[in-house]
């Protein structure tokens, strides 16, 4: 595809990233939430990113198969529809305030939102030339991280307005709460139905991926996009982590407005993002934004564990003259580590993708399943902080998914073969 005809298909997928933040991102907040209106446990809570995240394992494969049926551009109108349906799920869930219903709702946006990534991430890089691929990728995620940081404070302004959640609030009282819910989703599915008829009949060109026939080697004789698969697992579930449960931690130590708060995080993540825009490649190459990345998530982590859950000095300094919320200083880590995570998907994408031909298609596959780390490592987190009694050292669990990450950028990435 010539570089002049990639600017109405990378429009389209730019607003389905969009729609990937805004729904994703939209967890960090429905967490504090439905820990109220359903009476769950920290562990129990976090099954609202165990829910979503999985259905990019359990689901990557059947919708796989169902983009070979339907061309990528029809795949993505159909995982709107299904998307479309997952909110409107919410309506019963809602109206019963019955946790089991919500999983369920989340479960199938989850997977609308596994065809749309396995559809548009491949295509997002292979729409241009490819050296040109880590920053198309950058620019798409900027657009994610903005609706991550739009949705928790329309889902915040929507639901409670003067309500807050805390205290002790009766059974009718939650249930009423819980229906707050009905008209924002109802909308959101209007607007994804909407969306799925446009990208049906727009024009947004299919991507031919060359066949594999004669093929010798499956994708895992591949170390560098099997090791980045397993990279991506641990930053997913790190970024999830860092997204997700900052408003259930806030929650934890009294801080108001919890829902709110995982617009912090993606705040810093688009900073990050903006730096990966300017500095990738001129001044900064892939593989030592990604080293850096993950050395600031570990000492930001640190900084989490050992920090003040009270003083609010670095919040003061950082925004205290824009009368923006003060926070105190280990919530302000837990939001800064949006700015560690920022570049760690734009880079270990093309390095994992490096020079696979013809399999590239099931590189970026086996990528995307990765994203059960979301699903998985929060429920980890989460057992842990159970475990301590509390959340603060909990996200020191954390260190191991930023290590595995330094060693993808300093080794992994560079392994063609198993032998080395």
């Amino acid at each position: 595809m010539r570089e002049k005809s990639t600017l109405i298909p990378m429009l389209i997928i730019a607003i389905l990233f969009f729609i990937f933040g805004f729904v994703t991102w939209l967890n960090g907040s429905l967490i504090p939430f439905l820990k109220v209106i359903c009476e769950l446990n920290e562990f129990e809570a976090l099954f609202v990113t165990f829910a979503f995240y999985i259905a990019y394992t359990v689901m990557a494969l059947p919708m796989a198969m169902v983009l070979e049926k339907t061309g990528y551009k029809k795949g993505m109108a159909l995982g709107l529809v299904v998307m479309a349906v997952g909110a409107l799920l919410f309506i019963p869930a809602a109206f019963s305030a019955t946790f089991s219903i919500f999983l369920s709702a989340l479960f199938i946006l989850g997977t609308g939102l596994t065809i749309l990534q396995t559809a548009s991430n491949p295509y997002i890089v292979l729409i241009g030339p490819i050296e040109s691929a880590a920053m198309r990728i950058s620019i798409m995620g900027l657009i994610n991280k903005s609706a991550g940081v739009l949705a928790p404070i329309v889902f915040t302004a929507l639901i409670f307005s003067d309500l807050a959640i805390g205290g002790d609030l009766s059974s009718v009282d939650k249930v009423v709460l819980a229906q707050e819910l009905i008209k924002p989703y109802l909308v959101m599915a209007t607007l994804l139905f909407i969306l799925a008829l446009f990208v049906w009949f727009s024009s947004l060109p299919e991507i031919e991926f060359q066949e594999d026939s004669d093929e010798i080697h499956s994708i895992f004789s591949f170390p560098h996009v099997v090791l980045g698969a397993i990279a991506l697992f641990f930053y997913v579930g790190i970024e999830v982590i860092a997204g997700d449960t900052i408003g259930l931690y806030a929650q934890s130590i009294g801080v108001q407005n919890a829902t709110a708060l995982t617009s912090y995080t993606m705040a810093f993540m688009v900073v990050g993002y903006l730096v990966g825009v300017f500095f990738i490649p001129k001044y900064l190459s892939q593989q030592r934004a990604l080293t850096f990345s993950a050395l600031t998530g570990i000492l930001l982590l640190l900084g989490v564990a050992f920090s003040s859950t009270t003083a609010t000095t670095i919040s003061s300094y950082l925004w205290g003259w824009s009368g923006v919320m003060l926070l105190p200083d280990s919530v302000v880590f837990v939001a800064l580590l949006g700015l560690a995570n920022a570049l760690v998907w734009p880079t270990i994408w093309p390095l994992a993708l490096q020079d696979l031909g013809r399999y590239t298609a099931k590189g970026s596959a086996l990528l995307i399943m990765a994203i059960a780390g979301g699903a998985l490592l929060p429920l980890v987190f989460g057992r842990i902080a159970q475990m301590l009694g509390e959340m603060q050292e909990a996200y020191l669990f954390g260190i191991v998914c930023y290590l595995i990450i330094l060693i993808y950028a300093l080794k992994w990435h560079k392994m063609k073969d198993w032998k080395v």
